[in-house]
């Protein structure tokens, strides 16, 4: 989702998107999403004095944002309190790496578990693992390593972990700015990765004995899944060219092979990508049958607009917006204002959209 409007790809998304009759109406209709504009959205900061957070969840009638230095945030009834997750692993807080992603598990509320992507120093350079970890009352703690020695990058993480419909845990990996690893099927890097919640590849995995989803990223940040279970994926270009892509369990997404409008035979073209527009797009979420984007470099919120096969900008607050969360009605985002080329913190909030007409 992008201010600046964006180019996209000969692929109409909308084609791929709209599997119904159903769909189409809805996202069609004068009550969508992509029917607004900034003006039609009243803002509510629910917290100040973030820095860098990346993900936000909600359980029950509270919220867990996790920050790349190492907390995950608790908000809960105007209350703002940090519990620092103990890893086996010092958390590298570096760039764009750090504590990143946080999936809740289907329990949690029962047995307090997660899991996080988090960045820790190995061999002399930075790497990246997925873990299990309990919250304790006080802090996290955790309780076993699922995936350990994924390639990290100051910038090019990934970072996103997520439960899928089938129970599975998906992971997105950087591509380390090595151009060898994401056409790699051996390499974590570059890549959709998907696991048992207990860490072991599972048996219908495209490639046998590998974590391995789908290959050929660079920089995907954003993972969600349609109201029919299709998977979506956003992702960060080189040089603009930002990409939504449609994943497929074994196909090649082409990076640096190609990107853009560019093909090759064997590899995916995006379904949507922003041309020579930059979007940075980071966390994804479906709202009923729309699917919104948060955009860093765009600052602002984004929704696709099928009628006009594009990212239409719906929100901004001058923010750079690392997630997105609609509840209800309503749409939760957090900012992440500094670059991660930059230094210091980042003053950052949590945002309650609420459409006003």
């Amino acid at each position: 989702m992008k201010y600046a409007k964006a180019a996209v790809g000969l692929v109409a998304l909308a084609t791929v998107l709209i599997s119904s009759a159903t769909w189409a109406q809805d996202v069609r209709s004068a009550s969508a999403i992509s029917s607004t504009a900034s003006a039609d959205w009243s803002m509510e900061v629910v917290a100040e004095g973030l820095d860098y957070p990346w993900e936000i969840q909600q359980i029950g009638g509270r919220f867990l944002i996790t920050e790349a230095a190492g907390d995950v945030v608790s908000i809960e009834g105007g209350r703002m309190v940090r519990h620092p997750v103990e890893t086996s692993d010092p958390i590298a807080r570096e760039g764009g790496g750090g504590l990143l992603g946080m999936a809740l598990s289907k329990n949690f509320e029962s047995n307090g578990t997660a899991y996080f992507y988090h960045t820790y120093q190995a061999d002399g350079g930075l790497s990246n693992k997925v873990i299990e970890a309990r919250f304790h009352g006080t802090s996290w703690k955790e309780t076993r390593t699922l995936l350990q020695g994924i390639p990290g990058h100051h910038l090019y993480n990934g970072g996103r972990v997520a439960i899928g419909p089938d129970g599975y845990l998906y992971v997105t990996t950087g591509w380390t700015e090595n151009r060898r690893r994401p056409q790699d099927i051996s390499s974590l890097a570059g890549k959709i990765l998907r696991m048992t919640i207990d860490g072991k590849v599972p048996d219908d995995n495209p490639f046998p004995g590998s974590y391995v989803y789908s290959l050929g990223h660079r920089n995907p940040q954003g993972i969600a899944w349609g109201p029919d279970g299709r998977l979506f994926v956003a992702e960060h270009g080189q040089s603009a060219h930002d990409e939504i892509n449609l994943i497929v369990a074994g196909r090649n997404y082409g990076w640096p092979v190609v990107s853009g409008d560019e093909e090759r035979q064997g590899m995916e073209r995006p379904l949507l990508h922003s041309g020579n527009n930059t979007w940075a797009p980071s966390g994804i979420a479906f709202a009923g049958y729309e699917l919104l984007v948060s955009a860093l470099v765009g600052k602002g919120l984004y929704v696709f607009d099928a009628a006009e096969n594009r990212l239409k900008p719906i929100f901004t607050s001058g923010d750079r917006l690392r997630d997105v969360l609609p509840v209800g009605q309503d749409i939760y985002v957090v900012t992440t204002n500094r670059s991660p080329r930059a230094e210091g913190p980042s003053e950052d909030r949590l945002l309650k959209l609420t459409r006003t007409k």
